[in-house]
């Protein structure tokens, strides 16, 4: 499981980035919806580095942010 971070933007959807993925972000009109997107988005993005035979990124742990 990467770790993501949560927030509310001046619009109210959340936005929810994966630090380990650098660019990996989505958003949700609630916060359920934000965390079923990003989950899809780390998979998407996952599977294009293998296609392209790139490197996948460790996972972090204990990012401080």
């Amino acid at each position: 499981m990467r770790q993501v971070i949560v927030h509310r933007d001046e619009d109210g959807y959340w936005i929810v980035e994966c630090p380990s993925l650098k660019g990996c972000v989505s958003q949700g009109k609630t916060k359920e919806e934000a965390l079923i997107n990003i989950k899809e988005a780390i998979t998407g993005y996952i599977a294009a580095l293998a296609e392209d035979a790139l490197p996948i990124p460790a996972i972090i742990r204990n990012a401080e942010v």
